[in-house]
């Protein structure tokens, strides 16, 4: 099977070579914002990461703004500059108009102060995380932030497009995140035209509507990769979360664990490590206090010794090293295509319900029992997911969420971006078995 994978990654890679990192966020868990020093002593120890060689070199930001400044660029940046670390960077998109104008703002500022040292270091740039996720109808009663529907993220990726003209970064691929699920889904598509690059979060962990154990962890994660690649048109995806908590409740059929996390790094990871993108959730997603589930390769203490071994002697076949691919697409020449919207949010924190004539995919971060993949084309299926640690429970539009400890909640113009994820617990499982089947017949 890894064998399987390798083929795959080679074929949706695109690239002779590919960017290898973990995701970051952009604050710890007690909320103080990391500072340019935390994110050096970071990017240094997961380079220095016992068993990997140090390949793990590239770093995913959510957000383009400093943590307690309005408009400031995140500190990530002169840390990653200095330590010679790539990055996927990240506009948050889930907070409305007025937050992303903030992150533009960063980015524009990021472009005057720190264009001379950026050659090189920019994988790519992604326009939103799991917003699509969130702007579905369960979503919007599991999310604290209000999502952004196709037409606001197409909208977002023109303004990008816009700030980057005839600046270094100008031909720097622009994608999105989110949720395989989201990419399946019909109504979404105006996005995936107006992208470079799919960025694609899967966690066979969470699907726990089907035989979710870790022997049937590969299976999940190809299937996730098969049904993206189907609406794909062809455009490279890059893996931007992916893996198997440590420690933390058991779901479905799914059991967290040190040697269940070796073995899915070992048999999803390695055979896609140094051939597609791949950023792995996650370096650290806990500090001082750890969550549950817990994804981090390291506990709450930085050290380059991992919490499980990260060697992949034997589980790949190791491909010729050169430097990344960072041309412009096609896609980049062309203005993304204008798009018409069903329902637009017409308040913070919307709910909009997506065409009944539609199959639609729905996700839901709510601790709980939830109802899940509503869609014309298959029954309702349910979802439960498990709660992190250390945050709050709060009541959105009548339903619950987790909000991860050092989240905002305001309405502000801030982003309100969880410290290390965009949302770690995805409910991948939720996709109705009519509409996985209809997408693979594609």
């Amino acid at each position: 099977m890894p064998s399987r994978l390798l083929t795959l990654a080679t074929a949706v890679s695109g690239a002779a070579a590919a960017f290898q990192g973990f995701n970051y966020g952009s604050t710890f868990t007690d909320g103080r914002p990391k500072s340019q020093t935390d994110f050096e002593n970071e990017f240094k120890t997961a380079a220095g990461l016992e068993g990997t060689n140090g390949g793990f070199t590239s770093a995913r930001l959510y957000t383009m703004v400093q943590g307690g400044t309005g408009s400031d660029p995140i500190s990530a940046i002169p840390a990653a500059i200095k330590t010679k670390t790539s990055l996927l960077l990240g506009l948050w998109a889930s907070a409305g108009q007025a937050s992303f104008n903030n992150e533009l703002s960063a980015l524009k500022k990021t472009i005057d102060s720190y264009c001379g040292q950026l050659d090189g270091l920019v994988a790519g740039i992604s326009v939103g995380s799991e917003d699509l996720y969130r702007i579905s109808p369960i979503g919007q009663a599991a999310s604290p932030d209000p999502g952004a529907s196709p037409t606001q993220l197409v909208n977002y990726i023109k303004e990008v497009r816009n700030t980057l003209k005839g600046s270094c970064l100008e031909k720097t691929p622009i994608g999105h995140v989110d949720t395989w699920t989201a990419y399946v889904n019909e109504t979404n598509k105006p996005v995936i035209d107006a992208i470079d690059f799919i960025g694609m979060d899967a966690y066979p962990y969470y699907e726990n509507t089907k035989p979710n154990g870790l022997e049937n962890a590969v299976k999940l994660f190809q299937a996730a990769i098969d049904n993206t690649k189907s609406t794909s048109g062809g455009k490279p995806i890059w893996i931007t979360e992916t893996g198997w908590p440590t420690s933390g409740p058991k779901d479905g059929s799914a059991v967290p664990g040190l040697d269940a996390a070796q073995t899915f790094w070992r048999e999803v990871g390695c055979p896609m490590f140094g051939v597609t993108n791949v950023w792995w959730f996650t370096f650290q997603d806990g500090a001082p206090t750890v969550p549950s589930p817990a994804f981090g390769v390291i506990g709450s203490t930085l050290t380059t010794k991992p919490l499980y071994d990260l060697s992949c002697d034997g589980y790949k076949n190791k491909p010729s090293t050169s430097q990344p691919v960072s041309s412009k697409t096609s896609a980049q020449s062309q203005d993304p295509p204008a798009t018409s919207q069903t329902q637009k949010p017409t308040t913070s924190v919307p709910v909009v319900s997506q065409p009944t004539t539609q199959s639609t995919t729905q996700e839901t971060e709510a601790p709980g029992n939830t109802t899940q993949g509503q869609s014309t084309a298959a029954p309702v299926t349910t979802l439960s997911t498990g709660t992190g640690g250390g945050g709050v429970v709060s009541t959105i539009n009548g339903g619950t969420t987790f909000i991860p400890p050092g989240t905002s909640t305001g309405t502000g113009s801030q982003p309100t971006v969880p410290p290390n994820a965009g949302s770690k617990l995805n409910a991948f499982a939720g996709v109705a078995a009519g509409v996985v089947m209809a997408v693979a017949a594609l």
